[in-house]
């Protein structure tokens, strides 16, 4: 099977958040799997990034597109990164 080239994801987050810390941690358990680039955001003192996530979070781009907010579908990821199984 061919996969894709490494896809860039990013996780926009901020502390004392648990559908953060989960989006977090499914995310990480994927990179392993799947080896896609990965760029954590804390949003916390960044104004512009506070007015735009905030009410969104976690909030998760794969390739600069949002994918995925509140919650992170394993399944869905996958599928996302094109990691057909």
């Amino acid at each position: 099977m061919t996969h894709k080239p490494a896809q860039h994801v990013t996780v926009y987050h901020a502390a004392d958040c648990s559908l953060c810390a989960r989006a977090l941690e499914v995310v990480g358990e994927l990179r392993v799997e799947l080896g896609f680039e990965l760029e954590l955001v804390d949003i916390a003192g960044r104004p512009e990034l506070e007015a735009r996530y905030r009410k969104l979070l976690p909030a998760v781009e794969v390739d600069g597109e949002l994918a995925f907010t509140y919650f992170v579908d394993p399944d869905a990821l996958r599928a996302r990164l094109g990691a057909w199984s």
